[in-house]
Protein backbone atom coordinates (compact mmCIF):
# COMPACT_ATOMS: atom_id res chain seq x y z
CA UNK A 1 0.00 0.00 0.00
CA UNK A 2 1.40 3.20 -0.63
CA UNK A 3 1.39 6.14 1.63
CA UNK A 4 -1.28 8.94 1.63
CA UNK A 5 0.60 12.53 0.99
CA UNK A 6 0.67 14.56 3.84
CA UNK A 7 -2.27 16.66 4.54
CA UNK A 8 -2.70 20.27 2.89
CA UNK A 9 -3.78 23.38 4.28
CA UNK A 10 -7.06 24.97 2.60
CA UNK A 11 -4.25 27.50 0.51
CA UNK A 12 -1.63 25.00 -0.70
CA UNK A 13 -4.86 22.84 -1.51
CA UNK A 14 -5.63 26.63 -3.71
CA UNK A 15 -2.47 26.70 -5.18
CA UNK A 16 -2.78 22.89 -6.59
CA UNK A 17 -5.79 24.00 -8.98
CA UNK A 18 -3.91 25.52 -11.42
CA UNK A 19 -1.04 23.39 -12.15
CA UNK A 20 -3.50 20.43 -11.69
CA UNK A 21 -5.45 22.38 -14.73
CA UNK A 22 -2.70 22.32 -16.85
CA UNK A 23 -1.25 18.80 -16.46
CA UNK A 24 -5.35 17.86 -17.55
CA UNK A 25 -5.61 19.84 -20.24
CA UNK A 26 -2.22 19.20 -21.67
CA UNK A 27 -2.66 17.46 -24.88
CA UNK A 28 0.96 16.27 -24.92
CA UNK A 29 4.28 15.63 -22.45
CA UNK A 30 6.68 18.65 -22.44
CA UNK A 31 8.84 20.37 -20.29
CA UNK A 32 6.82 23.11 -18.95
CA UNK A 33 4.74 20.26 -16.96
CA UNK A 34 3.77 21.44 -13.52
CA UNK A 35 5.95 19.37 -10.86
CA UNK A 36 4.51 20.36 -7.10
CA UNK A 37 7.44 20.87 -4.58
CA UNK A 38 6.15 20.91 -0.42
CA UNK A 39 8.71 22.25 1.77
CA UNK A 40 6.65 21.63 5.42
CA UNK A 41 8.98 23.23 7.19
CA UNK A 42 7.71 26.36 5.78
CA UNK A 43 4.26 25.10 4.75
CA UNK A 44 5.93 26.39 1.53
CA UNK A 45 3.71 24.82 -2.00
CA UNK A 46 5.54 25.92 -5.09
CA UNK A 47 4.64 24.57 -8.81
CA UNK A 48 7.81 24.34 -11.04
CA UNK A 49 8.25 23.03 -14.68
CA UNK A 50 9.45 19.42 -15.03
CA UNK A 51 12.09 20.79 -17.29
CA UNK A 52 13.64 23.35 -14.00
CA UNK A 53 13.20 20.35 -11.59
CA UNK A 54 17.04 19.58 -11.68
CA UNK A 55 18.20 22.96 -11.10
CA UNK A 56 16.04 23.77 -8.48
CA UNK A 57 16.58 20.68 -6.54
CA UNK A 58 19.63 19.00 -8.16
CA UNK A 59 19.95 15.58 -7.39
CA UNK A 60 23.11 13.79 -6.34
CA UNK A 61 25.06 12.45 -9.20
CA UNK A 62 28.15 11.50 -7.50
CA UNK A 63 27.91 8.34 -7.25
CA UNK A 64 27.16 8.30 -11.65
CA UNK A 65 30.99 9.74 -11.78
CA UNK A 66 32.21 7.98 -14.54
CA UNK A 67 34.91 6.70 -12.42
CA UNK A 68 33.04 4.44 -9.77
CA UNK A 69 30.84 3.06 -12.50
CA UNK A 70 34.23 2.23 -14.44
CA UNK A 71 34.91 0.39 -10.70
CA UNK A 72 31.23 -1.34 -10.45
CA UNK A 73 31.19 -2.69 -13.75
CA UNK A 74 34.57 -4.07 -13.23
CA UNK A 75 33.40 -5.70 -9.59
CA UNK A 76 30.40 -6.88 -11.52
CA UNK A 77 32.34 -8.50 -14.32
CA UNK A 78 34.70 -10.51 -11.52
CA UNK A 79 37.56 -8.55 -10.98
CA UNK A 80 39.22 -8.72 -7.76
CA UNK A 81 38.85 -4.53 -6.04
CA UNK A 82 42.50 -4.31 -6.28
CA UNK A 83 42.42 -5.15 -9.90
CA UNK A 84 39.30 -3.47 -11.04
CA UNK A 85 40.93 -0.12 -8.81
CA UNK A 86 44.08 -0.27 -10.61
CA UNK A 87 42.14 -0.89 -13.86
CA UNK A 88 40.38 2.65 -13.13
CA UNK A 89 43.76 4.06 -12.16
CA UNK A 90 45.53 2.95 -15.55
CA UNK A 91 41.65 4.16 -17.47
CA UNK A 92 41.48 7.58 -15.31
CA UNK A 93 44.28 8.39 -13.10
CA UNK A 94 44.92 7.74 -9.50
CA UNK A 95 44.07 11.85 -9.06
CA UNK A 96 40.61 11.61 -10.67
CA UNK A 97 39.79 8.28 -8.76
CA UNK A 98 40.41 9.58 -5.53
CA UNK A 99 38.44 12.89 -6.22
CA UNK A 100 35.39 10.81 -7.39
CA UNK A 101 35.53 8.46 -4.11
CA UNK A 102 35.84 12.03 -2.21
CA UNK A 103 33.04 13.59 -3.82
CA UNK A 104 30.94 10.20 -3.33
CA UNK A 105 31.86 9.80 0.12
CA UNK A 106 31.45 14.25 0.88
CA UNK A 107 27.89 12.98 -0.40
CA UNK A 108 27.58 10.13 1.98
CA UNK A 109 28.30 12.58 4.75
CA UNK A 110 26.33 15.78 3.72
CA UNK A 111 23.42 13.38 3.21
CA UNK A 112 21.02 13.73 0.09
CA UNK A 113 17.58 12.86 1.50
CA UNK A 114 17.60 10.04 -1.54
CA UNK A 115 17.31 12.34 -4.38
CA UNK A 116 20.06 10.68 -6.20
CA UNK A 117 20.16 11.11 -10.40
CA UNK A 118 18.80 7.58 -10.41
CA UNK A 119 15.61 8.72 -8.46
CA UNK A 120 15.55 12.00 -10.29
CA UNK A 121 15.37 10.08 -13.75
CA UNK A 122 12.71 7.13 -12.34
CA UNK A 123 10.16 10.17 -11.52
CA UNK A 124 11.02 11.51 -15.17
CA UNK A 125 10.08 8.17 -16.44
CA UNK A 126 7.04 7.56 -14.29
CA UNK A 127 5.80 11.08 -14.81
CA UNK A 128 6.03 10.22 -18.96
CA UNK A 129 4.22 6.78 -18.06
CA UNK A 130 1.28 8.72 -15.97
CA UNK A 131 0.87 11.48 -18.38
CA UNK A 132 -1.15 8.98 -20.38
CA UNK A 133 -3.25 7.59 -17.70
CA UNK A 134 -6.75 10.02 -16.78
CA UNK A 135 -7.02 11.87 -14.63
CA UNK A 136 -3.37 12.29 -14.90
CA UNK A 137 -1.79 12.38 -11.30
CA UNK A 138 0.00 15.94 -10.45
CA UNK A 139 3.89 14.52 -8.65
CA UNK A 140 4.37 16.23 -5.16
CA UNK A 141 7.96 16.04 -3.87
CA UNK A 142 7.71 16.85 -0.17
CA UNK A 143 11.12 17.95 0.76
CA UNK A 144 12.70 16.28 3.76
CA UNK A 145 13.48 18.33 6.61
CA UNK A 146 16.70 20.84 6.86
CA UNK A 147 18.63 18.04 9.21
CA UNK A 148 17.18 15.24 7.91
CA UNK A 149 19.45 14.08 5.53
CA UNK A 150 21.87 12.98 8.41
CA UNK A 151 18.87 11.31 9.63
CA UNK A 152 17.98 8.87 6.59
CA UNK A 153 15.09 10.96 6.01
CA UNK A 154 14.36 11.16 2.45
CA UNK A 155 12.26 13.26 0.50
CA UNK A 156 8.82 11.80 -0.22
CA UNK A 157 7.44 11.21 -3.80
CA UNK A 158 3.71 11.03 -3.89
CA UNK A 159 1.03 11.50 -6.89
CA UNK A 160 -1.80 13.22 -6.31
CA UNK A 161 -5.38 12.74 -8.19
CA UNK A 162 -7.43 15.87 -8.87
CA UNK A 163 -9.76 14.88 -6.29
CA UNK A 164 -7.11 15.93 -3.55
CA UNK A 165 -8.76 19.36 -3.36
CA UNK A 166 -11.93 17.63 -1.66
CA UNK A 167 -9.66 16.52 0.89
CA UNK A 168 -10.56 17.87 4.78
CA UNK A 169 -6.92 17.05 6.41
CA UNK A 170 -4.96 20.01 7.03
CA UNK A 171 -1.25 20.14 7.68
CA UNK A 172 0.48 21.38 10.51
CA UNK A 173 4.01 23.05 11.06
CA UNK A 174 6.15 19.99 11.26
CA UNK A 175 9.92 21.24 11.74
CA UNK A 176 9.99 22.61 15.34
Amino acid sequence: MTPAPPPLTPRQKQRIEAPMALLQSSDHWHGGLPVLVLDRCWLRLEAIAVEELANRLPPDTSREAPELSRYSQLIEAGYPSWDAQQCCWHEFGAEACQQALRRYWAAKDRGNNGWTFARYLQLLADYRQRFHVRPRPLPLLVLARADGGRRGENHGLFWLRPEVSDSNRQMRHTCA
